[in-house]
């Protein structure tokens, strides 16, 4: 399971310790509405560890994202594509304490060059919640275009902002 860096973040895998900052994050329902909405300490361990669980299935996945040189854990960031998705996703969460910061962004980035050159995907797509308005522009910032608004399975409606 790779690792990737960028000038300011380390994009690693899992570690039993990321379980406080998971569960401080799906703790209040202002930061998670856009994931799924909020989870009790043992349903935030079970949302972890499906991440690790699609990275052992497909191969890719959600990195947990850290700051190089303090190490703190600053969110989460990654490539998603259950049987139901109808193409490669590309999400983020970031800790409402390191929000504005640019680690979306740079993170996001490097995992569009993931996609494109590592996996060869033909596309890659993010489906945001309307309401979702921090996610849209950060869409539009790396350079993705609003296609169309779908209903994906279980989730409502999901502006389709596709990256390539």
């Amino acid at each position: 399971m790779q690792e990737l860096r960028t000038d300011r973040l380390l994009l690693r895998q899992w570690r039993s310790e990321d379980i406080e900052p998971y569960i401080r994050f799906f703790s209040d329902q202002d930061r998670c509405r856009y994931f799924g909405g909020m989870k009790n300490a043992d349903d935030a361990w079970r949302h972890m560890a499906l991440q690790v669980g699609h990275w052992h299935l497909n191969g890719f996945g959600y990195w947990a994202v850290e700051e190089i040189g303090s190490g703190t854990f600053v969110g989460c960031v990654g490539l998603w594509r259950s049987p139901d998705w109808p193409e490669l996703e590309l999400g983020y969460w970031i800790d409402d304490r390191r929000q504005r910061q640019g680690f979306a962004e740079e993170a996001a980035g490097e995992c569009i060059r993931y996609a494109r050159e590592t996996l060869k995907s033909p596309s890659l797509v993010s489906y945001i919640d309307p309401s979702n308005n921090p996610s849209q522009k950060l869409a539009v910032k790396l350079g993705a275009k609003y296609e169309q608004t779908i209903e994906l399975v279980e989730q409502g409606p999901h502006m389709v902002y596709r990256h390539f």
